[in-house]
């Protein structure tokens, strides 16, 4: 990993184009992992990567889409969320196995693998995959900061151009000073969610009926796009490409051995942390369906709103606070991992290196942009709907990056030994297929004529969405 290319030595024709330099070069392989370390040493030294990928699955693009879920439909959506985040398990397993076994991040692969046109449209769409991403933290960090301080949302977006100073200040210092800041602030959110449903006194048996697959989801026009909104604030396709190169932050022994214990290790850091993530989406769509959804007010989707309503609901009047010291917490969480996904992404395609600090201005400013403009005109009071409509905008792109990632670590001449045995082909392939079904039915049922639409669910026998 630190130079030789072991997967291109015994398979010279598997790519396109020869590998390039490493990925973020700057903390490649800085991190030590010494041979004859005990199991639970080894499991420190790799622990770390899979909390930086978790905090994409807790943004708060899904917060939005938690409490919409919750407040109109009860516990239903705890389904899709599991659903949504055994899946996020296999993928970034998946990114894991690619990473560390042809010591290319996704990016690279994709840029190694298909032709200069594919290669600009998948990054193109990455980058809209980022922004919207992006657009979702400074929504939400400006929400909070709102809530906190009566800062007005305009501001609060502006002010959240600046945390590019704290991401630059933690990069130069060391790549476990990140990781540290991030753990840090996803405990913070999990306390407080952890008090929230102390608060709330959720049904614990109407919870875990919540958890079984209902067929409602897919009949339910609004449920379905709030599940496709969970689904693309849980599943991020920029993580995907975060993960793949994050993961080779370890400097472990270049061998076969060593890459198999850097996969195990890493998944096992991997799975704890989305384990943790699915905690926290589960808690805020309870709290919402507890507190919410047989209290009179199923209407609520905002995030504003739901602050207001948490204290007088609960009668505690520390629920409220506790609710947005989560979402500031969350929102500036996500902003480091948008920093490195950025790079990663922009390298990793093109070849092209940016100055962190103006890589960051740069996709906070497309974020920034939308943002303002949608407040400035529509009022505040479409700031949640633009989080939701941004998840939906991500689930949209999941597709171009899980074929990809499917595609490479499928092929024997890429992986060589490490390539995915036949259960984990089956998996993987139908995560893709429901991932892409499922936009494609979103998309049919949103944008075509109703009576087209009600032909061409009656020709399949099913029942045209409500």
């Amino acid at each position: 990993m630190n130079g030789d290319s072991t997967s291109e030595k015994t398979a010279p024709t598997a790519w396109r184009r020869e590998r390039g330099s490493v990925s973020l070069p700057e903390v490649h392989g800085s991190i030590l992992v010494p041979r004859h370390f005990p199991f639970w040493r080894k499991m420190w030294a790799f622990a770390g990567p899979g909390f930086l990928v978790a905090v994409g699955y807790m943004d708060p693009g899904n917060w939005a889409t938690d409490l919409s879920g919750g407040a109109q439909f009860g516990y239903t959506l705890l389904c899709v969320i599991m659903i949504s985040n055994l899946m996020a398990i296999l993928l970034q397993h998946l990114c894991i196995k690619l990473g560390i076994a042809t010591g290319r991040d996704l990016a690279q692969a994709c840029r190694d693998h298909y032709s200069t046109p594919t290669v600009w449209f998948l990054w193109i769409l990455c980058e809209l995959a980022i922004a919207a991403c992006d657009l979702a933290e400074v929504v939400g960090s400006a929400i909070a900061l709102q809530l906190l301080f009566g800062i007005p949302l305009v501001w609060g977006c502006i002010i959240t151009a600046l945390d590019v100073l704290a991401v630059l200040y933690l990069q130069h210092k060391g790549f476990r000073y990140i990781e540290a800041l991030v753990a840090t602030l996803i405990f913070t959110i999990g306390a407080c969610f952890a008090l929230e449903l102390f608060f709330a006194k959720p049904n614990l048996t109407q919870v875990m009926l919540g958890f079984i697959p209902s067929s409602d989801v897919l009949k339910n026009q609004n449920m379905l796009y709030v599940s496709i909104g969970i689904l693309g604030a849980t599943v991020m396709p920029h993580n995907l490409y975060l993960h793949s190169s994050i993961v080779q932050t370890r400097k472990y022994e270049d061998s076969p051995e060593g890459k198999r214990e850097a996969i195990k290790y890493a998944t096992i850091d991997s799975t704890g942390a989305l384990m943790f993530a699915l905690f926290i989406n589960g808690a805020i769509l309870i709290l919402a369906a507890a507190a919410f959804h047989w209290s009179g007010h199923q209407d609520v989707g905002e995030i504003q709103h739901a602050y207001k309503l948490l204290k007088p609901v609960l009668g505690v009047g520390a629920a409220s606070a506790l609710f947005a010291i989560a979402l500031l917490a969350s929102g500036q969480n996500s902003t480091l991992t948008g920093t490195l996904a950025g790079q990663i992404v922009m390298e990793g395609f093109l070849s092209i290196r940016l100055r962190p600090w103006l890589r960051r201005l740069i996709t906070r400013g497309i974020a920034i942009v939308p943002a303002v403009c949608v407040i400035g005109a529509f009022g505040e009071s479409k700031t949640t709907d633009l989080l939701v409509a941004s998840q939906v905008a991500l689930s949209m792109q999941l597709g171009f990056a899980v074929w990809p990632l499917m595609r490479f670590t499928g092929e024997r001449s890429k992986m060589g030994e490490f390539v995915n045995p036949l259960w984990i082909k089956i998996l993987g392939w139908t995560c893709a297929l429901i991932i892409i079904s499922l936009n494609v039915k979103l998309l049919l049922d949103t944008f075509l004529p109703a009576p087209v639409l009600k032909s061409i669910y009656g020709i399949l026998g099913l029942t045209t969405p409500s």
